[in-house]
């Protein structure tokens, strides 16, 4: 990865741009192997800027470690809220409200035991499955002989893959359910009528699926809908609860999870195959893989459009007054490459020792749930790479890589590989 600063007095655009001069527009880039040149200036100079967000609305960038600590651990600072009818929006709305504030749809609905026993990673059998899954992918690339897509042909499937297994859906179903989500997880400017198809056409399968394990005797039932159905048949307190809410759960729960553990793990694959003695070295000390994964969760710049919460009262961010009503943008690039959190924050290191949590899964009451989850995920697909494809290596060179637009992660299009 390379990593550049802005020198003078005010970045490109200018973030406190005197009057006349136009904000700084965000988001910042779309690639995710070039850490934006404007994060060193931003931290340094303004922490907390104004800028106009995708849809033209103002908001305020986070950019600091502490400071973005600050925010989303500060429950005055809303997700829910974001999908309110005339807020300021870092892009327009494109999933169900409902979507937005999976999490506490979740817990209002009493459905929390639910959910965190399903995305429990040592839940018996998971890693076995999901280790045995990872060596039959690399088994048919293998067979099929290389180039191949690495994106396509293993971190889709394997996410998909994890996700169906925790879910209790048939792993056939991974390409339908996948499909969906290039549209359903798009930032458009403004809304498009269409937006909202994938998920609706998916909470209809879900429910389906939620059937299915209804009719199984209940020491056949599998994933979160099989305890779904559990609480569907016995629970007096669930009796409220519809099909749709229960596959709308689901729906989400897939949705956000497939697409973010693919994508943090096809950016981890290309950090390594830039510094390939790094695969080596994972190769040579499997045991370290947790450390690894986690200084690869510090460098990931997956999120591209930074994570939104709403003020919901006045409140002071640095220098800034933050009002009620406003957006703002809590910067990860910017936080977890912050000197004054991390040592030597530009240098990927493996072996990294920190008093401070990287925020890539967040922080407060919107931690990831699935973090101990996404974590197994990139674990176990790490080791079944290094192991059994040693050699491995970017097939073009990386400034061919071609950069999704418009979309809520930032996410090569392919990853070609060799080995």
């Amino acid at each position: 990865m390379s990593v550049e600063q802005l020198d003078g007095p005010a970045g490109p655009g200018g973030p406190d741009a005197p009057e006349g001069r136009p904000l700084l527009d965000f988001p910042l880039s779309r690639r995710g192997d070039v850490l934006p040149e404007e994060c060193a200036w931003l931290r340094e100079k303004a922490p907390v800027a104004k800028v106009r967000t995708l849809t033209g609305d103002p908001a305020w960038l986070v950019s600091s470690y502490a400071l973005a600590k600050q925010v989303l651990e500060d429950d005055r600072f809303s997700l829910k809220d974001t999908a309110n009818a005339g807020v300021p929006r870092q892009y327009a709305l494109t999933i169900p409200p409902e979507v937005v504030n999976n999490m506490g749809n979740i817990n209002s609905a009493g459905l929390r035991d639910a959910v965190m026993k399903a995305l429990n990673p040592r839940r018996k059998g998971l890693q076995e499955r999901l280790r045995a899954t990872a060596g039959e992918l690399v088994d048919r690339i293998v067979a099929e002989g290389g180039p191949a897509d690495l994106r396509a042909r293993f971190a889709d499937p394997f996410s998909a893959a994890m996700h169906c297994q925790v879910l209790g859906v048939p792993f056939e179903d991974w390409r339908r359910l996948m499909s969906g989500l290039d549209i359903a997880f798009m930032t458009a400017r403004e809304p498009f009528p269409d937006s909202a198809l994938n998920w609706y056409k998916d909470v209809g399968y879900f429910a389906e699926q939620l059937n299915v394990q209804l009719a199984l005797p209940a020491e056949e039932r599998t994933g979160l809908l099989g305890r779904f159905a559990g609480l569907k048949e016995a629970d007096p307190e669930s009796a409220h609860l519809t099909d749709d809410m229960f596959a709308t759960v689901a729906v989400s729960l897939f949705g956000a999870g497939a697409v973010s553990t693919s994508a943090f793990l096809t950016l981890a694959v290309l950090a390594l195959l830039q510094q390939p003695e790094l695969i080596g070295y994972l190769r040579r000390h499997p045991e370290r893989m947790g450390r690894a994964v986690e200084e690869l969760l510090r460098w990931n710049l997956s999120v591209g459009d930074g994570l939104p919460r709403i003020a919901l009262a006045d409140v002071r961010v640095g220098d800034v007054l933050v009002k009620e009503g406003e957006l703002v943008l809590v910067l990860l690039e910017g936080a977890n490459f912050d000197p004054a959190a991390f040592e030597n924050p530009n240098e990927l290191d493996l072996e990294r020792e920190s008093k401070n949590a990287n925020l890539a899964f967040g922080a407060g009451r919107h931690f990831c749930p699935a973090s101990a989850l996404g974590r197994a995920h990139a674990e176990i697909a790490l080791e079944v790479l290094v192991e059994r494809l040693p050699a491995l290596r970017l097939a073009v060179p990386v400034e061919n890589l071609v950069w999704r637009t418009g979309f809520i992660k930032r996410l090569p299009e392919r990853l070609p590989v060799a080995w």
